[in-house]
C-alpha cells in the first residue's frame, strides 16, 4: 500500500546559514526547511535519494510563504554516477512541472501545500527550483522550501525485500524498529489508498508525540477490528479524533513559545512551557484513566528518529523479522538498557513518587534513550508523573560515600535532574573533565543546585594539588570558565555571586599558584568580560552595581591589569539599541577606570577613549551625553594639547551646540582663563562704566557750556550799556582825536568760539552749534560714531570712547587707532611713521606728522598757512580769509573809525576746556 517514503538529502545547489537542505528530512510544526543562498542565481537544485528504489505514487510540497518559487520541476533516476559527479541530464528523467501561487491574495501570510499525482519509478528525486515571485518581503530575491512528502510503495511488490523496505522506513523515518500495520492501508481493503496519518499535513501540524501516539492508536484499533472488539475499536477512533485536536494544539502552543524565545521573551516562553506540560499531562492521565495508553507509550514515543536516514543513503535498521514481535518481546527489546538505569538510580533526579513498583514500568531516565531530535523542543519536557504509592517513601535508595562525593546536594527538591539532551551536547567538554553530576548540578532548574555546584567547583579547584599535569589543570580551567559563564547569565543573585568568587578565585589564586601561563589568564577574562558587561545592564539595580564592581576590580588585579584587555572592551562604541542601563553602566566604568589606570601603557590611549567619547555625544540619552563630557574633560587634564585635536574648531557656530560650549567652557576653566560668560560679564561691567563716566564728562561739559552762556550774556548787558552812554555824544566824538579800537578781553566769550579763538556775529548758539559741526578747524568728525571730537584727542576717542571701540586696536609703532582687521598688516608692513613721546611731540592723526607739543602748536598746525595738509576744513578758512578785503568784514563797529574787523581770531580763553576735559561734542 502506498506509504511514506524515507529519503535523506544528497545535494543541493546551496543554502543560507540555518537552512539547510537536511531541514526538509524531518516533519514538525517547528521546522524551517529549507532556503536558498540570498541572491542566488536560477534554478536552484535539490537532489533526494529514497530508501529503496520506490515507485512514487504522490508528492506533496508546503511552500514557503512569501519565498516562493514561480516553478519546480520533477526529474526521476534510477542511479546516480559513482562519486556524485555532476549529474548529466540523461541521468533524470522529466516528470513534470507544478506552479506556485504568488500568495499576494492572503498578504504573504499562509503557506501553500501542492500535492501532485504522479505514477514513476526510481530511487532519485530532483527538485529545480525556478525564480521566485517578487514581494515585498522577499527582499533577498530567495526561495524556500518548508516540507517535501513522497508517497508510494517498493517497485517489486512480490519480492521479499518488501518487508525489509518497511523495516527502513520504520527505522528511518519513524523511528522504530517494528513493522507499522498503519502503513498497510485500513481495512477499507483498497490497495492505493493512502492513510490521513501519512499525509504532509497531518505531522505539520500535530505535536509530534501526539502523533506518534495516535499512529500507535490507530493500529491497535485495526487490530481490534481484527479480533472483533468493536466496543474497543470504538473508543480508540474517539480517542484518536481527540487526540489529533490536542495534537494541533500543542503544536500551536510550540510555534508560539519558538517565537517567544526569538523575541527573548522568556517569560511567555516559561508560561507556554508550562501549558503544554500541564495540557499533555491532564490529556495522558484521562487516556491512562480510560485504559487507552498505557505508561510505555507516553514515556517514548515510538516516532521520533534521530535521522530519517544515514547520509550514505544505506537503511539502518535491525534485522528484519517476517513478522512483528509480541508486544511484550518489543517493550523488552526497546528497554535493553533498563539494568544499566536500575544501578544508577541512586544518581538520578527521581522523585520518590517516581520510584518503580512491581507493577509499574521504570521511566525512562537516560538522556539518550529520549528523543534527540534537533527541530523538537521537548529534550526538557518531563515525564508523566507516576501514582505514588502507599509505601513508596519508605523504599528510596540510600546514598552511598561515593554518590555524595559525585554531585552536590540539591537541598530539599532532591538531586539534580539528570543532563538533557541538548545540554550534554552543549556541555559535553565540561562533562568530560567535571564529570557530569556536577554538570547536571551546575545545569539544574533548582537554583540551590546550581549555587552548590558552583561551590563545590571552588572547593576542587582550590584543594588541587600543586603537582598536577599543566594538561590537567588547563583542561580543568577552560571546563570551570565554561559554567561560570553560563552562571554569570544566571537571573538568581545568589549564583551569580558565586559565579564571580569562582572567577575571582581562579585568576587571583588557581592560575599563580600553578603557574599557568598568561594565556589562560586572557581566556578568562576573554570569555566572562562580554557577559558581565551584559549584566551591567541588567534591570536590577544590585545586579548592575555588583557587575560594574567586580569588573573594576578584577581591572586592577596584576595579573589582568598588565593583559591591557578589559579597557579594549570598554572604548568600543555603544550600539544603537543598547539599553540606557547599559549604556550608562559603560560610561561609568570607563570614567573610574581611566582614574584609576590612566593612559600610560593600561589600553587606555587618548585616541580610543577621545573616539568613544566623541561618539557618545552622539547617544540618544541625555545622561550618556553628560558623562561623554566628563571623560573627556578629565582627558584633557592630563593631555591638554591632544584632546582639541579629535573636537571640532572653537567658533561661534560650534559653541551653538550645549555640548562642546560646556567643554570649551570646561577647557577654559582647566587652563584658568576666563569663560565667554564671564568674559561677557567683564566687558558689560567695563561698558557700564564708560557710559557712566561719559555721562559725567558730558554733565561736566554742559556745566561749562552753561557757565560760558552766563558770561556771554553779561557781557552783552555791558556792551549795550556803554553804548547807550556813547550815543548822546556822538558828535563830540566825531571830533576827539580818534583812538585805537577797544580790544575785546578774553573774558569776553560772546560770539566766541572756544577752540579756535574766531568771533563772529552768527555764532549764536545754534550758530556755533554749526560752526562746530561744519566749520572749526580744530575740530573734526568721528566716522564710525559721528561725534565731534578734537582733532588733537581723535585717537583716544576712537580706544576709549567711540561706540565702535572694540573694532579698533593701537599700534605700537605710530600709537594711533587702526582698525583690527587692518592691524596685523599694518604691523606687518611697517610703513607708518613712529610717533614720538608726548613730551617731546605732539602726533597728528590725520597727517600722522610729528610736531612741537603744546596747545598752541596745535593751533599753529590745524590753522597755520603751513599747517596740516590733511585737514579739510582748513582750505575752506583760507579760501575765506583771501576774499575777505580789511573794512570789508561782516561785523564792522557802527563807528567805523578803525575799520577793524570784528570777526578776527582772537586766542582761546584762558577758560576755556583743556586737553584734559571732555571733547566731545554731540551732534545737535
Amino acid at each position: 500500500m502506498p506509504h511514506k517514503i524515507g529519503f535523506v538529502v544528497v545535494s543541493s545547489s546551496g543554502h543560507e546559514d540555518g537552512f539547510s537542505a537536511r531541514e526538509l528530512m524531518i516533519h514538525a510544526p517547528t521546522v524551517s526547511g529549507w532556503r536558498s543562498p540570498r541572491f542566488c542565481q536560477f534554478p536552484q537544485e535539490i537532489v533526494l535519494q529514497m530508501v529503496e528504489r520506490c515507485r512514487i505514487r504522490k508528492l506533496q510540497l508546503l511552500a514557503h510563504q512569501y519565498m516562493i518559487s514561480s516553478k519546480v520541476e520533477f526529474y526521476i533516476s534510477e542511479s546516480l554516477p559513482e562519486y556524485f559527479v555532476p549529474y548529466q541530464a540523461e541521468r533524470f528523467r522529466r516528470l513534470g512541472y507544478v506552479s506556485l501561487c504568488d500568495n499576494e491574495m492572503t498578504g504573504c501570510k499562509a503557506r501553500e501545500l501542492k500535492s501532485v499525482y504522479v505514477d514513476a519509478v526510481g530511487q532519485f528525486l530532483k527538485l529545480i527550483f525556478h525564480q521566485n515571485h517578487v514581494n515585498k518581503y522577499n527582499v533577498y530575491n530567495q526561495v524556500a522550501l518548508v516540507a517535501i512528502n513522497i508517497i508510494g510503495d517498493p517497485a517489486d511488490l512480490g519480492d521479499e525485500s518488501n518487508i525489509t523496505s518497511r523495516e527502513k522506513l520504520i527505522d528511518h523515518y519513524l523511528g522504530h524498529s517494528t513493522e507499522d500495520p498503519a502503513l498497510e492501508g485500513t481495512c477499507t481493503g483498497k490497495s492505493d489508498y493512502i492513510s490521513p496519518l501519512d499525509d504532509l499535513a497531518f505531522d505539520m501540524y500535530q505535536d509530534p508525540e501526539v502523533a506518534q501516539i495516535i499512529r500507535k492508536l490507530d493500529e491497535r484499533k485495526r487490530e481490534a477490528v481484527r479480533e472483533e472488539r468493536y466496543d474497543h475499536a470504538k473508543k480508540l477512533k474517539q480517542a484518536i479524533a481527540d487526540l489529533q485536536k490536542v495534537g494541533e494544539r500543542l503544536g500551536r502552543y510550540e510555534v508560539e513559545k519558538r517565537c517567544a524565545v526569538e523575541k527573548e521573551d522568556y517569560d511567555l516562553a516559561k508560561e507556554k512551557k508550562q501549558q503544554m506540560e500541564q495540557y499533555r499531562s491532564r490529556v495522558y492521565a484521562r487516556l491512562e484513566l480510560h485504559g487507552l495508553v498505557d505508561a510505555e507509550l507516553m514515556r517514548r514515543p515510538l516516532g521520533l528518529p534521530l535521522q530519517p536516514l544515514v547520509h550514505s543513503g544505506r537503511p539502518r535498521h535491525q534485522q528484519p523479522t517476517l513478522s512483528p514481535p509480541p508486544q511484550e518481546e518489543r517493550v523488552t527489546e526497546s528497554w535493553f538498557a533498563e539494568p544499566l538505569l536500575q544501578e544508577k538510580l541512586s544518581s538520578r533526579s527521581l522523585d520518590p513518587s517516581q520510584l518503580p513498583t512491581a507493577d509499574q514500568p521504570l521511566p525512562a531516565t537516560h538522556p539518550h534513550l529520549k528523543t534527540h531530535l534537533e527541530s523538537l523542543p521537548y529534550d526538557e519536557r518531563p515525564l508523566p508523573a507516576v501514582h505514588k504509592q502507599p509505601g513508596a517513601a519508605a523504599v528510596e535508595p540510600e546514598k552511598s560515600d561515593a554518590d555524595a562525593s559525585e554531585a552536590p546536594s540539591g537541598g530539599a527538591a532532591g538531586k539534580p535532574e539528570p543532563l538533557t539532551e541538548k545540554a550534554l551536547r552543549e556541555a559535553s567538554s565540561a562533562v568530560d573533565v567535571l564529570g557530569e553530576a556536577l554538570v547536571a548540578a551546575a545545569y539544574s532548574k533548582t537554583w540551590s543546585s546550581r549555587e552548590d555546584a558552583l561551590l563545590a567547583l571552588y572547593k576542587q579547584l582550590t584543594e588541587t594539588p600543586v603537582g598536577t599535569p599543566k594538561e590537567d589543570l588547563k583542561s580543568t580551567l577552560r571546563a570551570s570558565i565554561f559554567l561560570v559563564r553560563r552562571a554569570i547569565r544566571d537571573i538568581v543573585t545568589p549564583v551569580f555571586q558565586a559565579s564571580l568568587k569562582l572567577l575571582k578565585m581562579i585568576i587571583t589564586q588557581y592560575i599563580p599558584k600553578h603557574k599557568l601561563s598568561k594565556l589562560e589568564t586572557a581566556h578568562c577574562v576573554e570569555r566572562a568580560i562580554p557577559v558581565l558587561l551584559a549584566r551591567t545592564g541588567d534591570s536590577s539595580a544590585r545586579l548592575r552595581a555588583t557587575a560594574s564592581n567586580f569588573i573594576q576590580e578584577m581591572a586592577l588585579f596584576k595579573e589582568v591589569k598588565s593583559l591591557q584587555m578589559i579597557p579594549s572592551y570598554l572604548v568600543q562604541p555603544l550600539k544603537a539599541n543598547a539599553s540606557t542601563h547599559l549604556a550608562m553602566s559603560q560610561m561609568g566604568l570607563l570614567a573610574r577606570l581611566l582614574k584609576d589606570l590612566g593612559t600610560d601603557n593600561t589600553g587606555f590611549t587618548v585616541d580610543n577613549v577621545m573616539k568613544f567619547s566623541v561618539s557618545a555625544l552622539e547617544h540618544r540619552v541625555y545622561e550618556v551625553r553628560e558623562a561623554a563630557v566628563r571623560i573627556i574633560l578629565d582627558v584633557y587634564r592630563q593631555h591638554r594639547a591632544l584632546v582639541p585635536e579629535y573636537l571640532p574648531p572653537e567658533d561661534s557656530a560650534t559653541r551653538r551646540n550645549v555640548l562642546y560650549k560646556t567643554i570649551f567652557e570646561g577647557f577654559a576653566k582647566i587652563d584658568g582663563r576666563p569663560t565667554d560668560a564671564e568674559m561677557r560679564a567683564q566687558k558689560k561691567a567695563a561698558t557700564e562704566e564708560a557710559e557712566k563716566q561719559k555721562k559725567e564728562e558730558i554733565k561736566v561739559l554742559q556745566g561749562q557750556l552753561a557757565a560760558l552762556k552766563e558770561t556771554q550774556a553779561e557781557v552783552q548787558e555791558n556792551e549795550s550799556e556803554a553804548a547807550k552812554v556813547k550815543d548822546p555824544d556822538t558828535q563830540g566824538m566825531r571830533a576827539a582825536p580818534p583812538t585805537a579800537p577797544e580790544v575785546p578781553d578774553n573774558h569776553c566769550l560772546d560770539n566766541l568760539c572756544i577752540f579756535c579763538g574766531e568771533r563772529s556775529d552768527s555764532f549764536t548758539e545754534e550758530g556755533l552749534d554749526l560752526h562746530y559741526w561744519k566749520h572749526c578747524l580744530m575740530l573734526t568728525r568721528c566716522d564710525p560714531c559721528r561725534q565731534v571730537v578734537e582733532i588733537s584727542s581723535l585717537t583716544e576717542h576712537l580706544l576709549t570712547e567711540c561706540d565702535k571701540k572694540d573694532e579698533f586696536g593701537k599700534c605700537y609703532r605710530c600709537s594711533e587707532a587702526v582698525l583690527k582687521e587692518e592691524l596685523p598688516r599694518h604691523i606687518k608692513t611697517k610703513d607708518c611713521n613712529p610717533a614720538k613721546p608726548e613730551k617731546l611731540a605732539n602726533r597728528c592723526p590725520l597727517c600722522h606728522e610729528n610736531f612741537t607739543p603744546g596747545e598752541e602748536a596745535w593751533k599753529a598746525h590745524l590753522m597755520g598757512p603751513a599747517g596740516c595738509t590733511m585737514n579739510l576744513r582748513r582750505t575752506h578758512v583760507l579760501h575765506k580769509a583771501a576774499t575777505l578785503l580789511p573794512g570789508t568784514g561782516p561785523a564792522v563797529t557802527k563807528s567805523g573809525a578803525s575799520g577793524s574787523k570784528a570777526g578776527s581770531k582772537i586766542p582761546t580763553p584762558k577758560g576755556g576746556l583743556s586737553k584734559g576735559s571732555g571733547r566731545t561734542l554731540t551732534k545737535r
